[in-house]
């Protein structure tokens, strides 16, 4: 198996967490993800330390509390697939938090190194960017959960949905050069659902050197790491494909390269 994927564990820890990405098993810096999956009445209390985070409801309903505030019976979506936005919860550093599920919960946890002060804050659903993103094949859902114009220290989320025969993350990308403005340093997580769940979607992660160059299976429920390089995404014919992408680096910004050998694909045509 590549070390770019990481796979969830067959049964919750203490904490209910099922898959788990740190910068110490990625070898990098910056990005921390993690999938906790609760049950009804179950709850997940912890310090944020040093960390910001940034909390995104993927299924479920639940209350969510704060050292300073509350937000009850939050969570809407059923299944990533309804393709409405989520809710979300960002908490700075230095702060706390609880969350109860009031129903069976998929709760993603992403963080990154963050400073403490500022207030913690419910991302309601409006308050997500929607837009398409593509054309023809490479045409995907975008929701903006918290985007560079959106406050927060390092972390940039935003998921993707990408239908069925299509390519997203497309034409191939890399930040990975701290090198503005042309270019930002940005590691990044990809966490994937897959309907019907028996499918699989293709990632490929590759240097222009290619002193990296994997082309990944990957299946539901499982995260691929991308530490640099381009890392288009496939959808197969017959599978929707959703993925979660945390970003961080050492510059909040989204500053991103084309493989110039693709990159006329984005040019208008006649």
């Amino acid at each position: 198996m590549s070390d770019l994927i990481v796979k969830p564990s067959v049964s919750p820890d203490p904490d209910g967490a099922v898959l788990t990405v740190t910068p110490v098993t990625a070898g990098w810096n910056h990005v921390g993800f993690q999938v906790v999956k609760l049950q009804e009445g179950q709850s997940l209390l912890r310090e944020t330390g040093g960390q910001e985070v940034c909390l995104v409801l993927l299924s479920g309903r639940a209350d969510i509390k704060t050292a300073k505030a509350m937000w009850n019976n939050i969570g809407q979506r059923m299944s990533v697939f309804e393709k409405i936005p989520p809710y979300s919860v960002y908490i700075p550093a230095g702060d706390q938090f609880e969350v109860s599920a009031l129903t069976e919960l998929e709760l993603a946890v992403c963080t990154a190194p963050g400073q403490s002060g500022g207030e913690a804050r419910l991302i309601p659903p409006a308050a997500v960017g929607v837009e398409m993103r593509g054309y023809g094949h490479i045409e995907r859902q975008i929701h903006n959960i918290l985007p560079e114009s959106e406050q927060a220290d390092s972390l940039l989320v935003v998921e993707v949905f990408t239908p069925e025969g299509h390519w997203s993350s497309y034409p191939p990308h890399k930040h990975d050069r701290d090198a503005l403005p042309d270019e930002s340093l940005l590691e990044e997580t990809y966490y994937y659902h897959v309907q019907p769940e028996q499918g699989f979607a293709m990632q490929r992660v590759y240097t222009d050197d290619r002193t990296l160059d994997e082309t990944l299976i990957v299946r539901d429920g499982e995260a691929v790491l991308v530490p640099k390089g381009y890392h288009p995404v496939c959808a197969p014919p017959g599978y929707e494909v959703y993925y979660l992408n945390v970003m961080a680096g050492p510059t909040r910004t989204w500053k991103f390269h084309n493989d110039p050998d693709h990159a006329w694909i984005m040019k208008p045509r006649g």
